[in-house]
């Protein structure tokens, strides 16, 4: 999950931000908005990517460095198998 720092975000940025932040070896799959409160909306960020050392730490920092993100936080990791 992804929290801009106010409701007057631009959410449309900050979705094109994430894009480019995305990590060459992750692929975006899709980003929804999820209502919290006052007009707050918080963006999940659904990635596919293959099991590589560090991880989700180069995303993570990627995505913190994004110009009004106060919070990111991976809420859910999975190993695909085939």
């Amino acid at each position: 999950m992804i929290m801009p720092n106010s409701p007057e975000v631009d959410i449309g940025v900050m979705k094109k931000a994430i894009e480019a932040a995305v990590p060459s070896n992750m692929k975006l799959h899709k980003i929804e908005e999820i209502p919290v409160a006052f007009g707050l909306v918080s963006l999940k960020v659904m990635l596919m990517g293959k099991d590589e050392a560090g991880g989700t730490d180069e995303l993570e920092n990627n995505l913190s460095s994004i110009e009004n993100v106060t919070q990111v936080e991976v809420t859910d990791v999975r190993r695909l198998v085939g």
